[in-house]
This record gives structure tokens, sequence and C-alpha cells, in this order.
């Protein structure tokens, strides 16, 4: 295996919340992506002595690689990846594949209520920067790429007028554009989704393969000059004279900075300012065999592009490139009961009520893994406190393949001492809120399911 990563055994029930840490050279959830990913790259093994080093990053995924390769190409700072288990073992290996002109959880319409207009249109820059630099970095990596755009899809007649409204907003204030389409445009010219009642089509998007994804800025990584140490958990942090002592199994790291890029797997001890900060949430994922060419003509597959629907607890889905469905939702509320069978079964009945012609057939992978929801529903890539040389980015709630990596080099940004003018964005210049009820979460989390589930569901 690359790096000498071990073979303990993949942990289904780890919680972020209430586990003390990712353990330590796990083996990878067992994913569509994990199986089809193919042989490793080559990274730097566990680490093995005491070392000095400018830089470290803790998290092996998205966020941690495009960190360390834009510090090494852009600021000539080699910087060292520390990841607790194997290569974006985490969130980066167990998402959608869906890569979004987006972040966080909210709309551009909630940016403008939220911010303002000025600092929205300055939002809408940023996000865009950096989905042009991801479909930059996707034509460096062969990660089956699926350009198009992405569909946002109405569950329910009654959503339409909504997504009408967010098209305009899209147009008048963003300049940015979006065709609204029809019950029937959608169904003939793309897909049958059956609960679809039309949706909002906007011309950037792309999916992608989340771990060729990952293995590509891996080797680019290390190419630049990084240093990626997998099954390497930081088990204890303490800082002596400005400098970050990050101990390991294998031996002290003591890093100049540190860079936090852990998403919905950071533990709840790892830094102070990091506790309770993130509100992870289950998502359940399932890929099924190959369809025939009945079925996929029943289904109407006529877009490879990503697809979304308009649910809170949302479906995320689209038709991979050996002509599987791919498709996503929310699962269990803790990891204990992430295993349940109720969870696949939800799934599977959400899958058939979309395209009835798949009803009962053969799921070939089934996986969940946690997403880092942010209590006001937006990233930080930020430096929590200004007297510290640690910083962060996470938070993306649910919509982190294409920003990650922008996140990523804002990181490094900081990190070396850079201030450009975006720098200036809310979601740069302040923490991550905390939330009065965080010890509480998960209780309010059961009543806020129940409450989205009424409300999406409502006719």
């Amino acid at each position: 295996m690359a790096g000498g990563a071990s073979d303990t055994p993949y942990d289904p029930v780890y919680d972020p919340l209430v586990s003390p840490g990712p353990g330590q050279g796990r083996q990878y959830a067992p994913t569509y992506w994990v199986a089809t990913a193919g042989v490793p790259p080559a990274d730097d093994g566990p680490v093995t002595q005491d070392l000095d080093v400018d830089v470290a990053i803790i998290g092996g995924g998205y966020t941690g690689l495009a960190a360390a390769l834009c510090l090494a190409r852009e600021h000539g700072i080699k910087a060292v990846v520390l990841e607790a288990n194997r290569t974006s073992w985490g969130c980066s290996s167990r998402n959608g594949g869906q890569g979004q002109n987006a972040v966080g959880r909210l709309s551009r319409s909630q940016w403008i209520a939220r911010w303002g207009k000025d600092v929205a249109l300055q939002m809408h820059d940023e996000i865009q920067q950096g989905f042009d630099h991801f479909k930059t970095l996707v034509a460096e990596i062969d990660c089956e790429p699926q350009p198009g755009g992405h569909f946002l899809i109405a569950h329910r007649p009654r959503v339409m007028a909504r997504l009408a409204a967010e098209a305009k907003v899209w147009k008048d204030v963003f300049g940015y554009p979006s065709e609204l389409l029809s019950q029937e445009t959608l169904r003939r010219e793309y897909v049958n989704d059956c609960e679809a009642a039309g949706a909002l089509h906007e011309l950037e998007g792309i999916g992608i393969h989340a771990l060729k994804l990952a293995f590509g800025y891996l080797k680019l990584a290390r190419q630049a000059g990084a240093r990626v140490y997998t099954c390497s958990p930081v088990s204890g942090w303490e800082t002596v004279n400005g400098v970050h002592h990050l101990h390991t199994p294998g031996g002290t790291v003591r890093a100049r900075s540190v860079g936090i890029a852990s998403g919905a797997y950071t533990s709840q001890t790892l830094h102070p300012s990091l506790r309770s900060r993130i509100m992870p949430i289950l998502s359940n994922s399932l890929v099924t065999r190959p369809l025939n060419e009945q079925e996929r003509l029943a289904c109407n597959f006529r877009t490879t592009q990503v697809l979304t629907d308009t649910r809170t607890l949302r479906f995320y889905y689209r038709f991979l490139p050996d002509q599987r469905l791919q498709i996503g939702s929310r699962s269990a509320i803790t990891g204990q009961d992430a295993s349940h069978p109720r969870h696949l079964e939800m799934l599977k009945e959400g899958m058939a009520r979309k395209f009835p012609a798949l009803r009962g057939i053969a799921i070939d992978y089934s996986w969940w893994g946690w997403v880092d929801v942010s209590h006001d529903m937006m990233p930080r890539i930020c430096q929590p406190d200004a007297s510290q040389s640690v910083y962060y980015a996470l938070g993306y709630g649910g919509n982190g393949v294409s920003y990650s990596q922008q996140a990523g080099r804002r990181l490094a940004e900081q990190i070396a001492g850079k201030r450009s003018a975006a720098l200036s964005l809310p979601i740069f210049t302040s923490a991550l809120p905390g939330h009065l009820f965080a010890p509480f979460r998960r209780v309010g989390q059961r009543l806020l399911y129940q409450s989205y589930f009424r409300r999406d569901e409502k006719p």
C-alpha cells in the first residue's frame, strides 16, 4: 500500500462529536470512488521522527492538499501535510463528486439579505474565481470530468416560483446566466425525474471522480515539494514560544504555522478554537449496478450533468460514465446508528420515487460520510485568533468539492502572510460561530429533521 498504510479496519460508527479521534491508518470507507480509483499514488508514509517545519497542514483531503500545492507553487513554502489515515480518507472520498459554483448552504439571494448587495457581488466573484481555478486543476488531472452545468430540480410545483425569483436575482444583480426549464422540457431533453416539476439550469457545474481528483492533488502537491505523511494523526498539541508541537505516534512535528483542513472529521479535542464550531451531518450515498438500455431509456438519462433537488434534506445525483446512477441524501443522526438498514432503504425509496424503473435494482456500493456544516451555514477560511499562527478552512456544508480548492488557496495566502483584496470578505475575517445549545445539538437536529421533512414533502 502507498506510504506503508496499515490495515486498520474501517470504522463504520465513527462520530466526530464523541470519538476521541479519526483513528490511525484506517481503511477507506467502501465507496464507489475507492473501488474504481486504481492504485493510490505514493505518499510519504507515516512520520517516523521529530520534524521542524515552517507549515504543517492537518488533514490530507481536498483542502489540505490544495493548500500545500498552493503554498509550494505560489509562495515557495514546502509544507508538511499530516493525515491520520489515508489520503482523502474523510469527506474527499465519500462525497457525490459534484463540483458546483457555490459554497455553504446559502443562496445568492440569501447573501444579499445577510451582507448587502456589495458584499454579495464580491462573494459571487470569489466563488466564480474559485470555480475557474477548479476547472483549471481538473484539466490537469484524469478524474473523469463530466462538464456542462448543474440542474437545481424543483421537487414540488410550488418551488418553481422560488426558482424563478432566484434566477431573476442571478441575472439582474450578478449577471449570472441561467435557464428556467419546464417539467416537460426537463423530462424530455435531460432526465425523466418523476418527482421533478421543472428546474433551474446553470451553465457552471462539473461532475468528477472524487478520489481520482484527490489522488491528482496528491501527485501535484508532492511534485511541487510538499510532503504528505499518512497514518499520522495529531494526538496532542502544545504551543511553546509560538512554535506548535504536534504530537503524532511517530514523532513530534514542530511548526511555525498550522493550517487545519480536516473537515467534518475534526476531533472536538484537536484545538480549542474549533470546539463545537462545526455541526457534523451524515450523508448517505449509493451507486447502482450499470443500467441496461431499457432502464436508461425509461429514466431518459440524456444528461451527465450534476443534479440536486430543492429539498432542505436534498437529494444529489448523476449518471456516471460507466452507466450507473449515483444518488445521495441525508442519513442517520449519530455514527452509532449510521449502519442501520433503514437509512439505506430510505435512500433507495427516494431513488425509486424519482426513477420508478430502478425500483429493486441491485446496489453495488453504499456508504455514508460526515459533512461539515457551520452554525450559520457558511464556511470560514481564517485565522481565528490574531495572536496565534493557527488557521483553518472548514464549514462547506456539502458544497466543498470545487470550492475546497479555492479555500486551500486562500488558506495558503493567509499562512504566507499575503493579504489580497478578496480576504476582506466575511468568510475570511470572522471565525466560525459557536452555538448556545451546541451540547444539545443532536436533540435539536432530530426536531429539525422532522420539521424539514414535513415542509419538504408538503404538496
